[in-house]
């Protein structure tokens, strides 16, 4: 890649706002320089209410300098690895233990008084013997699958398993390569398995859904295929296409409604992927059969999750089928997990009616605040189990099969920003991959980043099905994706970068923490009103923000924020494990600055040495390799002259070392960046900075 850059005059702009591309242009300006600068990961916030200021100094070392030389390099951050003392862990910790007992307490007692309410009558039935107590039934589709239909979805999926297990070993006998043709043993025993469930009239549509779809993807072009995808996709969620299609299929039993719209929302969603992906297939086509075989898989058709085509299509017809240490353990681990959390879910809805309370608002104006503000979590809560589990229980299958599934939601409690709030992975995925990630490019624009989350939504509001409930949730988590950007942009100006700059990585860390349990609240109060009611969600959301104001709000608010410091932690941890580093203690209040030796080898003809701050903003590994350039002419004088014994501040340097000030201000004409290579230690002329 080509960069054609011409130098700014030196404090004309803060090397912090110049971005990646900006930095190379600056470094060009030390014209004697052949440079290969390596970015190491930054350790950045997920979250985007606070922008990461961090400052890197960084030491040039001229050619007569030995390779080995090691400078010390002084490095101070305000990300992820921010550590916070014990004790205020501690502190955390049983706050949000404490809060949590008693707000279930709350609940406990609403739901032990209220038991023989007439608006109970339909949703709290007898439970299992054992307890003496009712159980909360509400949410058909966990009765569904772990209650009516068990049996049934156990069976099919069994099936499965089973039938392709006897193909492998047939397979050989008959001179058939097993392996080779197993997506197509999985298709066919898929296709009879919704053959014999929903008929051949059912059958029938989602044929024609794959055909008119596969005869547009022949085009490659994906605005069409788009147009195909989401009209096909309409004509089930919208009157009177869809009571026409499901007329069409014939018999009736409980689970057909639910089997109709989730088989042929999710095959032509499928069917969207095949023919995206066929349109970035520059040698011919896919045939039908692959997409056959790719829609008919039977664990993925009625419920999901989606598996975009082009991930699919690798491991179906993947050959080397091996089993890495220990899987078969971790499978049956997570089968038993599944099966120890659906239990205690079921004995949880029998003492916490958590489904059943917010339906009846009558009895709802009457709880507490407290109640109410574990009523909005618990369902969130709870939301997400139901979908780890009977995502995880599909996937299971699937890792049997040797496939690696999209992996369950995030827990809510995990969530404190938009951009990461998701309720299935499959969706969120082919989302991000075909519609939010294509048009939002790096998501630092804000009107790419509106039309992205516009776009995004739109097409969720036509998937969940359009209607006054999911226009409100839309609208809200597309303003919430957006004001996130907005508030990091705003952020990121002075005088607010440079107050956090000055501040320790711990203060940093705290004061991103209101913000996030802010935000928190708004990703709770913006999917509560899709789970319960608008009524609800309107209520919580006024008890606790302006009728509970200030005693409830601010205790509520203080919870969350200890509850928002024990996930930063967690991510902190995390963070270690995969790229280990030493963390200083905090002596005093006071963080120490984690102070790191980097190997700086060969760079000029002169023995200067000279400290540049170095910003980084964004959150990626980024290598700049061979930026080269013009060559240095035979003059005896030195390219850089002292600037006296102060500190010099004209590039944001605020070291007691002595600045170095260039005179060669000669432009460069082109600056060549290869984005992929790494850094070789013994190149002619590099700066490392610290992985």
């Amino acid at each position: 890649m080509r960069v054609t850059s011409q130098p700014t005059k030196p404090g004309n702009r803060p090397w912090r706002s110049l971005g990646a591309a900006g930095v190379a242009s600056q470094l060009a300006r030390w014209r004697n320089l052949t440079v290969v600068l390596t970015r190491s990961r930054i350790e950045s916030e997920t979250t985007r209410c606070l922008p990461y200021i961090g400052c890197h100094r960084v030491f040039l070392c001229s050619s007569k300098c030995e390779a080995d030389t090691r400078l010390p390099v002084y490095r101070f951050t305000m990300g992820i690895k921010a550590a916070l003392p014990r004790y205020e862990l501690y502190l955390y910790t049983a706050v949000l233990g404490v809060a949590l007992i008693w707000a279930g307490s709350w609940i406990f007692e609403a739901s032990s008084e209220n038991v023989n309410r007439k608006t109970f009558k339909e949703s709290v039935k007898p439970g299992w013997h054992y307890f003496g107590r009712k159980m909360d039934v509400t949410d058909f589709e966990w009765m569904m699958w772990f209650t009516t239909f068990r049996n049934h979805i156990l069976f099919a999926l069994t099936g499965h398993v089973i039938f392709a297990k006897i193909f492998t070993l047939i397979a050989p006998k008959i001179g058939i390569d097993g392996c080779k043709h197993r997506s197509l043993i999985f298709g066919v025993y898929g296709g009879l398995a919704v053959l014999v469930t929903m008929g051949w009239t059912f059958m029938a549509l989602v044929l024609s859904h794959c055909i008119i779809i596969y005869s547009v993807a022949l085009v490659k072009s994906k605005w069409m295929c788009f147009a195909a995808g989401l009209t096909t996709l309409a004509s089930i969620k919208l009157e009177p296409y869809n009571s026409w299609q499901e007329a069409l299929v014939t018999g009736s039993f409980n689970l057909q409604d639910i089997l109709f719209y989730g088989g042929c929302g999710f095959s032509i969603m499928r069917c969207m992927s095949f023919a995206l992906e066929n349109c970035e297939k520059k040698d011919g086509n896919y045939t039908f059969s692959d997409l056959l075989k790719y829609n008919f898989y039977l664990p993925f058709f009625f419920f999901g999750p989606i598996m975009t085509f082009d991930r699919y299509h690798v491991q179906a017809n993947n050959t080397q089928l091996t089993r890495k240490d220990r899987e078969m353990w971790n499978i049956t681990t997570k089968a038993l997990l599944h099966l120890g959390v659906i239990l205690v879910v079921d004995i949880f809805f029998h003492y916490l009616y958590i489904l059943t309370i917010p339906s009846d608002m009558k009895l709802v104006t009457k709880l507490s605040d407290w109640c109410l503000a574990g009523l909005a979590y618990s369902n969130l809560v709870y939301d997400w189990v139901k979908s780890a589990v009977m995502f995880g229980v599909i996937n299971t299958v699937a890792t049997l099969d040797h496939l690696d599934p999209p992996q369950p939601p995030k827990c809510i409690t995990m969530l404190y920003v938009f951009a990461e709030t998701h309720f299935d992975r499959g969706i969120n995925d082919w989302l991000c991959k075909y519609v939010y990630d294509y048009i939002g490019g790096d998501h630092d624009k804000i009107f790419k980043e509106l039309l992205a989350t516009f776009c995004t939504f739109a097409i969720t509001t036509l998937w969940l099905g359009p209607c006054e409930l999911v226009y409100i949730w839309s609208f809200f988590n597309c303003f919430g994706l957006n004001f996130e950007l907005w508030v990091a942009k705003f952020f990121s100006l002075p005088p607010f970068s440079t107050i956090e700059g000055a501040m320790g990585e711990a203060m940093s860390r705290r004061i991103r923490g209101v913000f996030n349990a802010t935000n928190f609240w708004a990703i709770v109060l913006y999917n509560v009103l899709s789970l319960n009611s608008l009524d609800f969600a309107k209520l919580v959301g006024r008890r606790l923000i302006f009728k509970g104001f200030p005693l409830s709000s601010l205790s509520v608010l203080l919870v969350t924020y200890c509850g928002v410091q024990l996930v930063k932690e967690r991510e902190r941890q995390q963070a270690l494990l995969e790229d280990p580093e030493p963390v200083k203690p905090v002596d005093g209040g006071k963080e120490k600055a984690d102070v790191e030796e980097l190997n700086v080898v060969q760079l000029s003809r002169d023995q200067q040495l000279a400290p540049i701050p170095y910003y980084l903003l964004q959150e990626s590994t980024v290598t700049f390799q061979d930026i080269s350039l013009p060559p240095l002419p035979h003059d005896p004088d030195p390219q850089f002259t002292m600037k006296g014994n102060r500190p010099s501040r004209e590039f944001g340097v605020t070291d007691s070392h002595r600045q170095l000030q260039p005179l060669a201000n000669q432009p460069v004409d082109t600056i060549h960046s290869n984005l992929s290579s790494p850094v070789k230690a013994d190149s002619p002329a590099s700066v490392v900075e610290s992985e």
